[in-house]
């Protein structure tokens, strides 16, 4: 399936699309384009918008779309709940209520700025992705 949003990936433009390529469709393909551009290309390429404008799959209740599409898709792991925690924390604003949102916040700025195109961004930041993850799958396993 294909995947819509704008460009200049940062903290939740680059959590979604590394949940939705573990979590949700192994085989997504991710288009980046200008903000105004993203009802036009989703109609043209069959695409799910996600994280911006008035979508399903956006900013819903104060949580992040990281927290919707989790919800959306009923995932319930708990590694990956922590994670969404720390995600929606560092993408809106809420840096001081979970210790590790500023660490994502700045690992998104200094990765933003070492790589300006989205899908180089996307590779390197994902392996950051999947270290936090793991992580946090043995934080919840300690807490069994």
């Amino acid at each position: 399936m294909k995947w819509v949003t704008r460009s200049r990936v940062h903290v939740d433009r680059v959590a979604c699309p590394w949940l939705i390529k573990r979590f949700v469709d192994t085989r997504a393909e991710f288009i980046f384009v200008a903000r105004n551009l993203v009802p036009e290309i989703a109609q043209k390429e069959g695409a799910i918008p996600f994280d911006t404008g008035p979508v399903e799959l956006g900013h819903h209740d104060g949580h992040c779309t990281f927290v919707t599409i989790v919800q959306h898709y009923n995932l319930t792991d708990p590694a990956l709940l922590m994670l969404a925690d720390v995600v929606n924390a560092a993408d809106t604003g809420k840096l001081d209520e979970n210790p590790y949102a500023r660490g994502l916040e700045a690992i998104a700025v200094g990765f933003g700025l070492r790589f300006t195109d989205d899908y180089e961004n996307l590779e390197h930041q994902f392996l950051a992705y999947d270290a936090l993850y793991n992580f946090f799958r043995i934080e919840a396993a300690r807490k069994e």
